[in-house]
């Protein structure tokens, strides 16, 4: 999904800021079970520093829930094998600016 169509949309019903590396956000929402990636027009996905800044993208505008997503690397790091489904963690956003 492009930047310019998620500000025409006033609902959804998640929306995600994927946490990438230190301080890196990419955003993806989710409306009627179909999650996207936002992009630029360029073809690149939409990142920033500042998690903030992609929470302001949503001001005024009807959100179910919004969290933070980080991909566990738990069980790599204690020696684990590499678990076959999602290994996610979402933290809830609170006061995302509605």
């Amino acid at each position: 999904m492009l930047l310019e169509e998620l500000k025409t949309i006033q609902r959804f019903d998640k929306v995600k800021l994927h946490s990438l590396e230190s301080n890196l956000y990419q955003l993806s929402v989710i409306i009627d079970d179909q999650e996207d990636y936002i992009q630029r027009k360029n073809g690149r996905f939409l990142t920033s520093h500042n998690k903030l800044d992609l929470q302001a993208l949503f001001k005024g505008k009807e959100v179910g829930s919004m969290v933070l997503c980080h991909q566990s690397a738990y069980d790599e790091m204690v020696g684990q094998p590499s678990r076959m489904g999602i290994n996610d963690l979402e933290v809830p956003l609170g006061n995302h600016m509605a």
